[in-house]
């Protein structure tokens, strides 16, 4: 059983970045491949960006490419998410989750996920 614990959220200005981590244990963290979601109120959970188990392989949502960035410290048990130039739609609950599938963008195929944190981004 994997437990996943985020962190890093909070209130940013449009412009700002924010980095989260995502402490995982109970598991071979290094053989997983994570990937970070968020869902805004009223809305469906979303894709944010995926990376596969060494690194290597990293795929990211529409929305954030280019301003977000997945990186992982393997010997931490650790996943980030470096977030720049925030904008209010950035606003969300953000998720970090383990899948055993590669470069998965579906939410529903992911089998372990933390409690969230919040980002909200004022304009």
């Amino acid at each position: 059983q994997v437990q996943l614990v985020e962190s890093g959220g909070g209130l940013v200005q449009a412009g700002g970045s924010l980095r989260l981590s995502c402490a995982a244990s109970g598991g071979t963290f290094s053989s997983r491949n994570m990937g970070w979601f968020r869902q805004a109120p009223g809305k469906e959970r979303e894709f944010v960006a995926t990376m596969n188990w060494s690194g290597g392989r990293i795929y990211y949502g529409d929305s954030v490419k280019g301003r977000f960035t997945i990186s992982r410290d393997n010997a931490k048990n650790t996943v980030y998410l470096q977030m720049n130039s925030l904008k209010p739609e950035d606003t969300a609950v953000y998720y970090c989750a383990a899948t055993p599938r590669l470069l998965e963008v579906d939410y529903r195929k992911y089998e372990y996920w933390g409690q969230g944190t919040q980002v909200t981004v004022s304009s």
